[in-house]
């Protein structure tokens, strides 16, 4: 296969999460949540491998016409943040106001998140939480806390958005790369089994779920309270 149609074919490949998108909100619309959960998981891998694939195959050389940047934009925020944020509001998980104070601070938080040319930092990770709502909203159906503790948590991470905290990417970012990639295909895995059984996961598997999000959403601020090259004095 030539370089051209090896970049065409990535850009094949990441344009599928639309149709994966619109699989997860047929589900979500119909309240099949352990389905559209599935659905999103789905797209979560393509979105994992569809970037180093762009960089193997140097789609901005080798196929310029398509903006495979924006595409990848477009499908996040329908997978990430739009069918969660729905999902999150119509499951009855946050009922009356709180619903729709959460859907409007994601979607609109979220939206000015993605635009914001400084969300990357320099060793790859993102300034602030980066949107990954889809994650987010599964633990939540996965682990059912109350109505408050949720809506403490869209706060929360909303307002992180907008803050110099970082996120490491699970796939970019260089310091402890192995670990988090252990962590992400780990989560990936626990993430699938929830919403396969309905979130009736059993406790460790819940356990494991909470522990390895809880990673992924600290790392990166653990690595800036501990620079790299800091070792210890004994």
């Amino acid at each position: 296969m030539s370089p051209r149609l090896k970049a065409l074919s990535v850009h094949l490949l990441t344009a599928t999460g639309a149709v994966l998108s619109m699989f997860a909100m047929l589900a979500a619309v119909e309240e099949k949540w352990s389905l559209m959960f599935l659905w999103l998981v789905a797209a979560l891998i393509v979105d994992g491998i569809d970037g180093p694939l762009a960089r193997r195959y140097h789609v901005k050389t080798n196929w310029p016409n398509y903006d495979g940047i924006l595409m990848d934009l477009i499908i996040d925020y329908l997978t990430y943040v739009f069918i969660p944020a729905f999902a999150l509001f119509k499951s009855g998980l946050l009922p009356g106001w709180t619903g729709w104070l959460a859907i409007i601070m994601i979607c609109y938080g979220s939206v000015i998140y993605f635009v914001d040319t400084r969300m990357k930092t320099k060793d790859k990770s993102f300034a602030g939480f980066p949107g990954c709502w889809n994650m987010v909203v599964l633990v939540l159906f996965a682990t059912q806390p109350s109505q408050t503790v949720i809506l403490l948590v869209v706060i929360l991470l909303t307002v992180t958005m907008f803050t110099n905290l970082k996120f490491i990417h699970p796939v970019r970012t260089n310091r402890w790369h192995e670990i988090s990639l252990a962590v992400t295909v780990a989560w990936i895995v626990l993430a699938s089994w929830a919403a396969w059984w309905d979130f009736q996961e059993g406790p460790v598997a819940k356990w494991l779920l909470v522990l390895t999000s809880l990673y992924l959403a600290l790392a990166g601020i653990a690595q800036q309270l501990v620079p790299e090259g800091i070792r210890r004095v004994r």
